[in-house]
C-alpha cells in the first residue's frame, strides 16, 4: 500500500504587501505547522518525499515541518506544478514519483487540493463540512496502484487532521 498525505498550507498574511505567491505565513500558521510536525512525527508518518508549491507560505510550512520531523536524508522538492493549477497538474508530479517511495507529503492549496481529494476517494466518503480543508488541514490516505495510475475512487480516506483540535489534545 502506498500512502499520499496532502496538506494545504498553513495561515497566510492576507496583508501582506506581496504578490499571492509571495505571501508569508502568520504567527498563528507557523504555530500550525509546527503542530501537524509534530503530530507527524508522533503519529510515525514520515514522508519519503516532501512535494511542495513553490508558493511562500507553502514553503515555510514544510520547512517548520521538516525541523520537526528531525529526519536527516528527507527531499522537499518544490514544483511550479502546485500553485494555482488543477488536479490534472497533481497527478502528473504524483505521477513522476518512483514506484519505490510508499509515502509522500503533497503540500498545496485550495481549490485544487480537495478537488483531488474529493476525485481520488469519492463525495460519499468525504465528511459533511462547508470548508474540507481549511489551512493547516491534513488528509491521509491509502492505496494500491502505482503512483501514476492514481484514478477516481481508488484511495481510502484514512483521517483529516485539523491543526485546531491538535490544540485541543
Amino acid at each position: 500500500m502506498k500512502e499520499l498525505l496532502l496538506l494545504r498550507h498553513a495561515k497566510s498574511d492576507r496583508k501582506a504587501d506581496v504578490s499571492d505567491i509571495e505571501r508569508p505565513l502568520k504567527k498563528r500558521g507557523k504555530r500550525d505547522a509546527q503542530n501537524i510536525g509534530v503530530w507527524l512525527k508522533t503519529q510515525h508518518l514520515i514522508p519519503a518525499v516532501i512535494l511542495s508549491s513553490p508558493a511562500t507560505r507553502a514553503i515555510e510550512t514544510v520547512k517548520i515541518i521538516y525541523e520537526e520531523l528531525h529526519i536527516d536524508g528527507l527531499v522537499i522538492q518544490e514544483d511550479s506544478r502546485l500553485y494555482a493549477t488543477g488536479i490534472e497538474q497533481l497527478k502528473m508530479v504524483l505521477a513522476s514519483c518512483p514506484e519505490t517511495i510508499q509515502r509522500v507529503l503533497l503540500v498545496g492549496h485550495n481549490p485544487e487540493l480537495e478537488e483531488l481529494l474529493t476525485y481520488l476517494v469519492g463525495e460519499k466518503a468525504l465528511p459533511d463540512r462547508e470548508k474540507l480543508l481549511p489551512t493547516s488541514a491534513l488528509v491521509h490516505l491509502s492505496f494500491d496502484c502505482p503512483w501514476a495510475d492514481l484514478h477516481s475512487d481508488c484511495a481510502q480516506l484514512l483521517s483529516i487532521t485539523y491543526a485546531k483540535s491538535l490544540l485541543q489534545e
